[in-house]
């Protein structure tokens, strides 16, 4: 798959239907299960919205599928596309799948970067979805639980996703840093049956 982002979004939202179908959820079922709304379910579904990354976390949570599949579904675990797949939102937010997700390993992992002042609020992900994440450049404001903490380059940081966070730039360049997901057992994807 190329990371043109017509043609991304165009296999999102073929992919975002189909996960819809497989399960026979109504967009209304839909919207309960990822707490995003019909209206926009049905735009992103058309192509005629391009998501923000918060949205796309939500739309895998209630899928209980992993992040990278609404990317690039299918690929194999030792093959890594030429020129992995990027999604960048109206929120300044991009995010690049660096290695799909791997049901074997119970990973997947991404290169972020935001904009500066740039902010991204993630709703909790599933149980059992820990991230870990390294700072490459830049420093990053992060809130877990209500508590803020500064991560800069060279530092790393893991946590339970399964709650809200915020991942914030305060500066005046970009932040960039990697981000592994690790899915436990217990975050039971639909995928671990595939």
């Amino acid at each position: 798959m190329t990371a043109e982002p017509h043609t991304l979004a165009a296999h999102i939202a073929a992919t975002v239907k189909q996960l819809r179908r497989e399960r026979g959820w109504s967009l209304t079922r839909t919207a309960e299960a990822t707490g995003v709304s019909k209206a926009m379910l049905g735009q992103i579904e058309r192509g005629e919205s391009s998501p923000t990354i918060a949205t796309l976390w939500r739309m895998a949570s209630g899928f209980r599928v992993s992040f990278s599949s609404l990317f690039d579904a299918g690929a194999e675990v030792e093959a890594r596309p030429p020129h992995p797949p990027t999604w960048q939102d109206s929120a300044g937010m991009q995010a690049q799948v660096l290695f799909a997700y791997d049901p074997l390993l119970g990973f997947e992992m991404l290169a972020i970067e935001l904009a500066p002042n740039c902010a991204s609020e993630s709703a909790p992900h599933a149980p059992g979805v820990v991230e870990h994440i390294v700072v490459i450049e830049g420093t990053m404001a992060l809130c877990i639980d209500d508590a803020w903490q500064t991560v800069t380059a060279g530092q790393g940081v893991r946590f339970a996703a399964d709650r809200p966070h915020v991942m914030r730039n305060d500066g005046d360049t970009s932040l960039r840093f990697h981000d592994v997901i690790h899915y436990l057992p217990c975050a039971a994807l639909a995928e671990a049956d595939k």
